[in-house]
């Protein structure tokens, strides 16, 4: 059958034929016209709600997925259960109570194996990124503990992607612990602590107190004049600058947002775009899908899509790592369902999914806009199939 490069109406003249079914038995079991089955087989007519899908599959005895040439890929709540069992042990494990000392990994390469996984992370390979954390979480406090001074640069950087992809996995509490933990091992370093709090930011946006700790941040490590700043300080106040302006849109205060995003837009302008300094992404580019999401925080529509679609014609756009387009157009996604733009909602999902599938597939936020989107009537067909191989709908 070939997948799902063959068109969905090749596939419902496949199986009808393999059924036994004439065009016209098909058509009456349906109640459709005989006609209206040979344009669909013939790819004229599309397919575009969710209940004539599952019809089709009713009658040719399949399932959805089979129907679309997929198998069905839920994720199974124990499967992503299992996978926060996983991170919540290595957090949990305390190397100054086991009885018998394991080896430390030389911090070399612990650095080596922290940047691999934060790569990782960034290409949104997040079941990789499960896979290699409890490892490397057990890895760096071992070495911590042994040698506080050469192991706190990989075991805050380590906690800092651990709470990035709990924040993805939507486990606020245990994403809480890892930027906590990250901020008490870069105490003494103002810019480990900097770097720790652009993740406690992204925990807690919805703290109204979390923005007083992101300005502090930021300022502690702010050049007295920006044009004489190192872009790597400048990066890193700038994310603290959009992270506390994003915590001002999600509290509803509209003009502080509005303020601090424009004090980031004159940082980035020095630090440019394409750069990824201590892991932030941060630039003129970068601003602009912040000001996005800050309107969706907001609830304004319209100025959300407009600054999306300036955004995305940015140079800069395609420089920004996979996880922060794909992020960025979940935020997108939303900014048109709150325009009633069903349509564009479902093609940013769609475009999210081709470059980054698990924001989509293995993201609850990503999912959750799958099934709202699909649940539209006004939804093209290509979302609905999306849903339906996910089990969503």
């Amino acid at each position: 059958m070939g997948g799902d490069r063959v068109p969905i109406g090749r596939r419902v003249a496949y199986l009808r034929v393999r059924r036994g079914l004439s065009q016209q038995s098909f058509a009456d079991r349906l109640g459709k016209s005989k006609s209206w089955v040979d344009k669909v087989e013939r790819g004229v007519r599309s397919l575009e709600r969710v209940s004539t899908i599952r019809d089709i599959a009713a009658v040719l005895r399949v399932d959805a997925a089979t129907l679309l040439g997929r198998d069905a890929q839920p994720v199974d709540a124990g499967e992503q259960s299992e996978d926060l069992v996983r991170v919540r042990a290595a957090l949990s494990a305390y190397e100054m109570v086991r009885d018998r000392p394991a080896p430390v990994v030389p911090v070399e390469r612990l650095t080596r194996q922290v940047g691999y996984v934060w790569t990782a992370y960034q290409y949104a390979r997040y079941p990789q990124v499960v896979e290699l954390l409890p490892r490397l979480l057990s890895d760096v406090q071992r070495a911590y503990v042994r040698d506080p001074v050469a192991g706190r640069v990989a075991v805050v950087e380590a906690y800092r992607v651990t709470a990035a992809l709990l924040v993805k996995l939507d486990d606020s509490d245990l994403a809480w612990l890892a930027a906590d933990r990250a901020v008490a091992a870069a105490a003494g370093d103002p810019v480990l602590v900097a770097a720790a709090a652009v993740q406690l930011g992204q925990v807690l946006r919805a703290s109204a107190w979390t923005r007083s700790v992101l300005l502090a941040a930021a300022y502690r490590i702010a050049p007295a004049d920006l044009d004489s700043g190192s872009p790597p300080e400048l990066s890193l106040c700038g994310a603290l600058l959009v992270q506390a302006g994003l915590v001002a849109a999600r509290c509803g205060d509209e003009r502080a947002s509005g303020d601090l995003l424009d004090e980031a837009a004159e940082l980035a302008a020095r630090v440019g775009d394409g750069h990824d300094l201590h892991r932030t992404a941060f630039g003129p580019t970068a601003v602009a899908l912040a000001r996005c999401a800050a309107a969706v925080e907001s609830g304004d529509g319209s100025a959300a899509v407009a600054w999306h679609e300036k955004a995305v014609r940015r140079d800069g756009w395609r420089l920004l790592p996979v996880e922060h387009r794909a992020a960025h157009l979940i935020d997108a996604a939303r900014a048109y369902l709150h325009t009633d733009d069903p349509g564009n909602a479902a093609r940013v999902l769609l475009a999210a999914e081709v470059v980054a599938p698990y924001e989509v597939r293995r993201r609850p936020a990503g999912r959750d806009l799958v099934a709202q989107v699909a649940r539209d009537p006004h939804a093209p067909a290509t979302i609905a199939e999306l849903a339906l191989g996910l089990g969503l709908v």
